[in-house]
C-alpha cells in the first residue's frame, strides 16, 4: 500500500464508518438500518456472521429486531462490513467516498489519539517551539498533517467546510509554510477552529498570523523538524499507548 493509499484509507474510512454508524444509530428503525447497509455492500448475514465471530442467527436477530442493537455491536457490525470489503479491493467504499464527496488530497497523515494529549506533549513530538501567548490546558484527541499549498489551492467552498470536521479537537499542522498568513486567514472565518497549529518550518512567520491566532485563541507551534516524514513519525509516535 503506498503513502497515499494509506492516509486516503485510514481518513475515508474513518469518515464513512462513522457516517454509516450515525445513520443506524439516529433511525427510528436500526434493524431495518442495518440490513440496508448489510445489503448495500453485498454481504450475506452468513459472511458477516464470520467475520464477527458470530452466529448468523445472531445478525438475523439483530435485523429483526428481536435483540436491541447497541453501540458496541454497531461499531463491531460496521467495522465487519468495512473489513470485508476491504478484501474486496475497496470496491462500495470508494463508490461512498464518491457519493460522500470525501475527497481531500491535502492530507499528508491524521490519527486519533487513545486518550487526549497535552500542548507539552504535541511540543515534545514535534521537536516544537511555542511561539505565541496563549497557553491553556485543553487537551488535543488527535492530529491531522495538511499540505498548505495542496490545501489553498484544492479547498474552496463546501470542500472547506468538509474538511473542518476532520479538525475538531485535533493539533491541525500545516507544511511548506512560507508565513503562516494565509491558514490562519482561512481559519479565522472557521465556524470550527483547532486549538492548536504547528507550522513546520516556515520561512517567515508573519505577524498577522500570531495576531489572529492571538484574537481566535488558538496556540501557535513551530516544529523544527528537519523533514516532514520526521514529523509525521514523531506524531504518530503519541499514537502509541504507554
Amino acid at each position: 500500500m503506498s503513502k497515499q493509499e494509506d492516509v486516503f484509507s485510514y481518513y475515508v474510512i474513518d469518515t464513512i464508518g462513522k457516517r454509516i454508524a450515525g445513520d443506524i444509530v439516529w433511525s427510528k428503525d436500526s434493524a431495518t438500518s442495518l440490513r440496508k447497509w448489510r445489503e448495500l455492500f453485498g454481504i450475506s448475514q452468513g459472511e458477516i456472521a464470520r467475520e464477527m465471530g458470530i452466529k448468523p442467527s445472531v445478525i438475523a436477530d439483530y435485523e429483526r429486531s428481536r435483540r436491541q442493537a447497541g453501540s458496541e455491536f454497531i461499531r463491531r457490525y460496521v467495522s465487519a462490513l468495512i473489513s470485508i470489503d476491504s478484501k474486496r479491493g475497496y470496491k462500495v467504499i470508494k463508490d461512498l467516498s464518491k457519493m460522500f464527496g470525501i475527497n481531500y488530497p491535502f492530507i499528508v497523515d491524521m490519527g486519533d489519539f487513545s486518550y487526549p494529549k497535552s500542548i507539552d506533549e504535541i511540543i515534545r513530538a514535534v521537536d516544537g517551539v511555542l511561539i505565541n501567548s496563549y497557553v491553556t490546558d485543553k487537551k488535543v484527541y488527535g492530529y491531522l498533517v495538511t499540505d498548505s499549498i495542496k490545501a489553498i489551492i484544492s479547498l474552496s467552498g463546501m470542500e472547506f467546510y468538509q474538511a473542518l470536521s476532520l479538525m475538531v479537537n485535533k493539533v491541525v499542522v500545516f507544511t511548506k509554510v512560507s508565513s503562516g498568513r494565509s491558514p490562519m486567514i482561512a481559519l479565522k472565518v472557521a465556524p470550527i477552529k483547532p486549538p492548536i497549529v504547528v507550522f513546520h518550518r516556515p520561512v517567515n512567520l508573519d505577524p498577522l498570523a500570531l495576531e489572529l491566532s492571538e484574537s481566535e485563541n488558538m496556540t501557535v507551534i513551530v516544529s523544527t523538524k528537519a523533514h516532514e516524514e520526521d514529523l509525521v513519525k514523531g506524531l504518530k509516535s503519541l499514537l502509541v499507548e504507554t
